[in-house]
Protein backbone atom coordinates (compact mmCIF):
# COMPACT_ATOMS: atom_id res chain seq x y z
CA UNK A 1 0.00 0.00 0.00
CA UNK A 2 1.53 3.55 -0.65
CA UNK A 3 0.35 6.61 1.24
CA UNK A 4 1.25 9.81 -0.19
CA UNK A 5 3.27 12.52 2.53
CA UNK A 6 3.48 15.25 0.46
CA UNK A 7 2.17 16.06 -3.57
CA UNK A 8 2.81 19.77 -3.38
CA UNK A 9 -0.47 20.56 -4.20
CA UNK A 10 -0.98 23.01 -0.97
CA UNK A 11 1.25 26.03 0.24
CA UNK A 12 1.38 24.41 3.63
CA UNK A 13 4.21 20.86 1.79
CA UNK A 14 5.81 24.25 0.88
CA UNK A 15 5.70 26.46 4.26
CA UNK A 16 7.75 23.62 6.40
CA UNK A 17 10.63 23.60 4.28
CA UNK A 18 14.16 25.30 4.83
CA UNK A 19 17.68 25.86 3.66
CA UNK A 20 20.34 24.46 5.74
CA UNK A 21 23.11 25.19 3.91
CA UNK A 22 27.34 24.61 4.20
CA UNK A 23 26.89 28.67 5.44
CA UNK A 24 26.58 27.05 8.78
CA UNK A 25 29.53 26.25 8.60
CA UNK A 26 31.43 28.75 7.07
CA UNK A 27 30.65 27.84 3.07
CA UNK A 28 28.86 29.80 0.68
CA UNK A 29 26.62 27.70 -0.93
CA UNK A 30 22.77 28.42 -1.57
CA UNK A 31 19.57 26.65 -1.79
CA UNK A 32 15.72 27.38 -1.91
CA UNK A 33 12.78 25.07 -1.75
CA UNK A 34 9.80 26.60 -3.79
CA UNK A 35 7.00 25.93 -5.93
CA UNK A 36 7.90 25.28 -9.89
CA UNK A 37 4.50 24.36 -11.08
CA UNK A 38 0.84 23.01 -9.44
CA UNK A 39 1.55 19.97 -7.54
CA UNK A 40 5.77 20.40 -8.14
CA UNK A 41 8.53 21.67 -6.10
CA UNK A 42 11.79 23.05 -6.53
CA UNK A 43 15.03 22.40 -4.95
CA UNK A 44 17.36 24.17 -6.15
CA UNK A 45 20.69 26.32 -5.99
CA UNK A 46 24.36 26.55 -6.09
CA UNK A 47 27.19 24.57 -4.40
CA UNK A 48 30.44 26.12 -3.84
CA UNK A 49 33.48 24.49 -2.15
CA UNK A 50 34.94 27.44 -1.47
CA UNK A 51 35.51 28.24 2.27
CA UNK A 52 35.45 24.47 3.11
CA UNK A 53 31.89 24.17 2.11
CA UNK A 54 30.50 21.99 -0.47
CA UNK A 55 26.79 21.21 0.46
CA UNK A 56 23.14 22.56 0.30
CA UNK A 57 20.22 21.00 1.78
CA UNK A 58 16.37 21.87 2.53
CA UNK A 59 14.45 20.24 5.34
CA UNK A 60 11.22 19.98 6.93
CA UNK A 61 10.21 21.59 10.53
CA UNK A 62 9.50 18.57 12.86
CA UNK A 63 6.33 16.95 12.71
CA UNK A 64 4.58 13.43 13.07
CA UNK A 65 4.33 11.66 9.42
CA UNK A 66 2.44 9.13 10.44
CA UNK A 67 5.35 6.51 8.93
CA UNK A 68 5.42 3.55 11.26
CA UNK A 69 5.12 0.54 9.15
CA UNK A 70 6.94 1.69 6.23
CA UNK A 71 9.10 -0.51 4.23
CA UNK A 72 10.69 2.05 1.78
CA UNK A 73 9.87 5.87 0.82
CA UNK A 74 9.14 6.79 -2.38
CA UNK A 75 9.97 9.80 -4.42
CA UNK A 76 8.80 10.72 -7.58
CA UNK A 77 11.44 13.39 -9.27
CA UNK A 78 13.17 14.57 -11.98
CA UNK A 79 16.59 16.39 -11.53
CA UNK A 80 19.94 17.15 -13.70
CA UNK A 81 22.07 13.52 -13.27
CA UNK A 82 23.31 14.20 -10.13
CA UNK A 83 23.22 12.31 -6.94
CA UNK A 84 20.91 13.85 -4.60
CA UNK A 85 20.37 12.39 -0.42
CA UNK A 86 16.80 11.79 0.80
CA UNK A 87 17.91 12.50 4.38
CA UNK A 88 15.13 11.52 7.35
CA UNK A 89 15.46 12.82 11.32
CA UNK A 90 14.07 10.96 14.01
CA UNK A 91 14.44 13.64 16.20
CA UNK A 92 13.51 17.47 17.27
CA UNK A 93 17.08 19.31 17.76
CA UNK A 94 18.63 21.58 14.64
CA UNK A 95 21.65 19.36 15.16
CA UNK A 96 21.87 15.44 15.62
CA UNK A 97 21.98 11.96 13.67
CA UNK A 98 20.59 12.50 9.79
CA UNK A 99 19.65 9.11 8.19
CA UNK A 100 20.38 9.55 4.42
CA UNK A 101 20.18 7.56 0.94
CA UNK A 102 21.82 8.16 -2.21
CA UNK A 103 19.74 8.47 -5.19
CA UNK A 104 20.66 9.66 -9.03
CA UNK A 105 17.89 12.07 -10.97
CA UNK A 106 18.06 11.75 -14.15
CA UNK A 107 18.20 14.79 -16.68
CA UNK A 108 15.05 15.58 -18.67
CA UNK A 109 12.72 13.11 -17.75
CA UNK A 110 10.48 11.46 -14.15
CA UNK A 111 11.30 8.80 -12.81
CA UNK A 112 10.26 6.88 -9.31
CA UNK A 113 12.92 6.47 -6.70
CA UNK A 114 12.13 3.42 -4.26
CA UNK A 115 14.44 4.29 -0.90
CA UNK A 116 14.02 0.83 1.25
CA UNK A 117 13.92 1.92 5.22
CA UNK A 118 16.78 -0.43 5.91
CA UNK A 119 19.01 1.23 3.72
CA UNK A 120 18.76 4.67 5.40
CA UNK A 121 22.48 5.19 6.82
CA UNK A 122 22.80 6.97 10.02
CA UNK A 123 24.95 10.32 9.67
CA UNK A 124 26.45 12.78 12.16
CA UNK A 125 27.81 16.15 9.77
CA UNK A 126 28.12 14.13 6.82
CA UNK A 127 30.17 11.38 9.16
CA UNK A 128 28.50 7.66 9.37
CA UNK A 129 27.73 6.77 12.97
CA UNK A 130 28.68 2.94 12.95
CA UNK A 131 27.13 2.47 16.48
CA UNK A 132 23.78 4.25 15.69
CA UNK A 133 20.30 2.28 15.63
CA UNK A 134 18.59 1.61 12.59
CA UNK A 135 16.23 4.22 11.33
CA UNK A 136 12.69 3.55 12.70
CA UNK A 137 10.50 4.33 10.58
CA UNK A 138 7.68 5.00 13.31
CA UNK A 139 10.22 7.83 14.61
CA UNK A 140 10.24 9.90 11.52
CA UNK A 141 10.49 13.78 12.44
CA UNK A 142 11.56 15.29 9.75
CA UNK A 143 12.56 14.96 5.89
CA UNK A 144 14.98 16.63 3.70
CA UNK A 145 16.98 16.72 0.43
CA UNK A 146 20.85 17.50 0.05
CA UNK A 147 23.32 18.08 -2.35
CA UNK A 148 26.77 17.32 -1.20
CA UNK A 149 30.17 14.92 -2.50
CA UNK A 150 31.68 17.80 -4.47
CA UNK A 151 29.02 17.97 -6.80
CA UNK A 152 29.92 22.10 -7.09
CA UNK A 153 28.15 24.20 -9.61
CA UNK A 154 24.33 24.83 -10.29
CA UNK A 155 21.80 22.26 -9.68
CA UNK A 156 17.56 21.36 -9.75
CA UNK A 157 15.53 18.75 -8.32
CA UNK A 158 11.74 18.80 -9.13
CA UNK A 159 9.86 17.02 -6.70
CA UNK A 160 6.21 15.47 -7.41
CA UNK A 161 5.63 13.74 -4.79
CA UNK A 162 6.91 12.27 -1.35
CA UNK A 163 5.12 8.71 -0.16
CA UNK A 164 5.88 5.80 1.93
CA UNK A 165 5.28 2.08 1.23
CA UNK A 166 3.45 -0.14 3.62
Amino acid sequence: MTVTLLDFDHDDDLASWYPVDDVVMGGVSRSAFERAAPGVARFHGEVSLENSGGFASVRTTPRDWNTGAATAFLLRVRGDGKTYKFTIRTGDGFDGIQYQQRFTAPADRWCDVRLPVDGFAPTFRGRRVPFAPALDAAKVRALGLMLSDRQAGAFELLVDRIAIER
